[in-house]
């Protein structure tokens, strides 16, 4: 697997539905402060502050759905695991083989309905992760790191 490999098209799916989680959290609180504001009589300015900020939000969230997708990417080396997103905000991670500790897979309701997984990778200091792949995927990810990070072991004994 040396070749860059693109996070499958269903994580679309997941990054929007998270927005619009964001927004059912945003107007909860909006109507939060609607009701502070008429038992305690709070400044009814804060109902309009959290409201134009959740739907900012939650349009800046849904933009951004492609430009995370088309930047985000990963690909297992020999040597290293490499994971990137971002364009304008690059960030770009190589994870020595030799460093890594654990992979564990994790799926919630939404990822499991979509049949994605993602890859959680454990060092000594931090762990990181690719943030859904079909499950096969992240199975065979798993076992493929996991065998490099033994082999590396191995060969250092």
């Amino acid at each position: 697997m040396q070749t860059t490999q693109q996070l499958p098209v269903q994580i679309k799916r997941i990054w929007a539905l998270s927005a619009v989680g964001s927004l059912c959290m945003g107007v909860l609180i909006t109507v939060g402060l609607g009701v502070a504001n008429w038992l305690w009589n709070w400044p009814f300015w804060l109902v309009w502050v959290a409201l134009g900020l959740t739907i900012v939000e939650f349009i800046v969230e849904l933009a951004l759905v492609p430009y995370r997708y088309r930047f985000s990417e990963y690909v297992i080396t020999d040597n290293a695991v490499e994971i990137q997103s971002g364009f304008i905000f690059r960030n770009r991670i190589a994870i020595p083989i030799a460093r890594i500790q654990n992979v564990t897979l994790k799926a919630g309701p939404l990822m499991q309905w979509q049949h994605l997984e993602q890859v959680v990778i454990a060092t000594a200091a931090t762990t990181h992760d690719i943030e859904g792949v079909q499950t096969a995927v992240a199975t065979r990810l798993r076992e493929l790191i996991m065998a490099r990070a033994m082999e590396v072991q191995d060969n250092d004994l």
